[in-house]
């Protein structure tokens, strides 16, 4: 199953895909898909209703796809996580995880426009793996302890200005990863465990039908599970937190292809958890 958030920005209405295809309003079961929801057993009180068929079915036609998950504290992002891509910027693969943040006002849907900002000169496209919390995680024992903490998967455009990252940055890169519309994400959250293999999973993206990026997981530095321990070791993670786990080569960064411009179309995709299209437009 997927979960789902359906409806306007800001006013989403939590809803549940079905192995069938099926959409189900899952409103009886909770508010919104968000912190509380996860730290409840929200994914198995949800799977429960459906198996029972206590939902209704939603007509979602023409509805607007909302990021699977509501106001996350954070949104913890992985740098140089791809030994392809840490090689097409020129750098050796990290030794230790290389950590910065997203302002979590920069989350939209799947199929929202992303938007070009004010100086802007370089905007790139990054498919990401993103993992989400399900519970608080703090100073874990090791990685083998990390998997029970992890909810669910999703698709994630990390969305980057590189002046803004490189030229403007005073050392950091956030000042150009936090502009609004920065972090599609969707359409749906895979629960855990019905992604049994993680690390093996294709990531591709494409701009205006080209194909940029083709990886897989495997090809991670750090696997998911010891990236949630390491962090948990200098950070508190919250139920609900968004870990983006880092993109792999093909990034117009590469010199390989152009950065983004209005009227593009990105296609990013994850196999098994969907794939999410927005257009470039100016702000």
């Amino acid at each position: 199953m997927q979960l789902m958030r359906l409806g306007p920005y800001g006013h989403e209405r939590p809803a549940v895909r079905a192995d069938d295809g099926l959409v189900y309003d899952l409103s009886s079961v909770t508010r919104d898909i968000d912190g509380d929801f996860f730290a409840g057993c929200g994914i198995d009180r949800a799977r429960d209703a459906l198996a029972a068929g206590r939902l209704p079915k939603l007509d979602h036609v023409g509805l607007r796809v909302g990021a699977p998950v509501a106001r996350p504290a954070a949104i913890v992002c992985v740098g140089q996580n791809y030994a392809a891509h840490a090689a097409e910027c020129g750098v050796e693969p990290p030794t230790s995880p290389v950590i910065f943040l997203k302002h979590p006002n920069t989350l939209v849907g799947p199929y929202d426009d992303v938007l070009i900002p004010r100086g802007s000169s370089g905007i790139d496209y990054e498919v990401e793996l993103a993992v989400v919390i399900s519970q608080r995680a703090q100073y874990l024992d090791s990685p083998d302890d990390a998997m029970k903490y992890i909810a669910g998967y999703a698709v994630s455009n990390d969305v980057t200005e590189r002046t803004f990252q490189f030229d403007l940055s005073g050392g950091q890169w956030s000042k150009g990863k936090c502009a609004p519309t920065f972090n599609p994400m969707g359409p749906g959250l895979v629960p855990a465990d019905e992604v049994p293999s993680v690390q093996s999973l294709r990531l591709r993206s494409r701009v205006n039908g080209e194909p940029r990026q083709d990886s897989t997981t495997a090809d991670m530095v750090f696997s998911v599970a010891f990236l949630v321990w390491h962090l948990s070791q200098f950070l508190t993670l919250e139920p609900g937190d968004i870990i983006n786990t880092g993109t792999p080569e093909g990034v117009a960064l590469s010199g390989r292809f152009p950065y983004l411009a209005e009227g593009d179309v990105v296609e990013c995709e994850i196999e098994g958890l969907g794939c999410q299209r927005q257009v470039v437009k100016k702000a």
